[in-house]
């Protein structure tokens, strides 16, 4: 999915053009134009963020692995397919826990529904609240969500600057090894802010 007013046409020469006629000629990636979801006049950074529950709505696949694009992608992850059927499986945003348990929708492994898509945008137009993405699929989904355990699948470069890794590490005692946790990763999701993306 890409937003539409990236034209694909091989007359157009933008760096987004050329990416994505890479992506389609050299990986075969399917390329399917979307409207991008905005919500709150697109004042605050997430005000678009809900045009990644368009996943939801690809009923043509059985599974959908979102990703968001603040990430990159550092091994396969070609297994999280295997997973038992659920509608969402996202790994815990484990640098709220102990203290919230709140899963991340960096990463999510969906199972295409259009009644689920529909629940979603029900939540989004009619909630009066500016909750985004990632509170309306915990609102959702929290007491129903297949757990993907965010080692190694959900690492923020903010962990790599870290004072405590114990949130990481899921516990007091396992040394913080920076080199081993990111050669372990298959997913690094940059969290700077306020530095731009």
């Amino acid at each position: 999915m890409y937003p539409s007013k990236f034209l694909v046409s091989e007359n157009d020469s933008s760096r987004e053009a050329r990416l994505l006629r890479f992506a389609r000629d050299n990986y075969g990636v399917k390329l399917k134009p979307i409207e991008v979801i905005m919500k709150g006049g697109g004042g605050a950074p997430w005000s678009t963020s809900y045009t990644k529950l368009l996943a939801f709505n690809q009923t043509d696949y059985d599974r959908v692995l979102n990703l968001d694009s603040d990430a990159t992608l550092l091994q396969t992850m070609d297994e999280l397919f295997l997973l038992p059927p659920a509608p969402v499986a996202m790994p815990l945003a484990y640098w709220f826990y102990p203290n919230e348990r709140v899963f991340t929708s960096g990463l999510m492994l969906i199972q295409p529904s259009t009644e689920e898509f529909n629940r979603l945008l029900e939540e989004i137009w009619d909630n009066p609240s500016e909750d985004y993405d990632m509170e309306i699929v915990n609102k959702i989904y929290g007491d129903d969500t297949l757990i993907i355990p965010h080692r190694p699948y959900m690492l923020l470069t903010g962990e790599l600057r870290a004072q405590s890794h114990e949130a990481y590490l899921g516990n007091t005692y396992e040394a913080w090894n920076a080199e081993e946790v990111l050669r372990a990763a298959k997913y690094l999701h940059f969290s700077d802010w306020p530095v731009p993306k």
